[in-house]
């Protein structure tokens, strides 16, 4: 097992990608949503595990800060996607906290490196 899959961060990233996946699957979403939606939501757990690959402090900030700007990504489509009606007030909230999370998660290691 490399020490990235041991990071409750990168465990929570895998799970809300697959929520991404899934919320993709079951929409009616124009091609460009879904295709930024998944690659910015798999793009949070890959970069936990690049940045987890590199030996200087700031080499690993760097890719933990892109992947927190990922899940930013990931809410302004999300909101988008609520203002257009195409998911529910609910199901923006559920992905906003899980994301919240991982946000805050990723933060906590920025702040490590410095």
């Amino acid at each position: 097992m490399f020490d990235f899959q041991k990071l409750e961060v990168y465990k929570k990233a895998k799970i809300f990608h697959s929520e991404i996946r899934g919320l993709i699957e079951t929409k009616s979403l124009a091609y460009t949503e879904k295709d930024q939606l998944y690659r910015a939501s798999f793009s949070i757990a890959l970069n936990i595990a690049e940045g987890s690959g590199r030996f200087s402090k700031r080499d690993r900030k760097n890719f933990f800060v892109i992947a927190r700007s990922s899940v930013f990504e990931c809410i302004a489509i999300l909101d988008i996607l609520r203002d257009g009606l195409i998911i529910s007030d609910v199901t923006y909230i559920e992905f906003e906290n899980k994301a919240d999370e991982i946000s805050r998660m990723l933060y906590g290691l920025i702040r490590k490196m410095e």
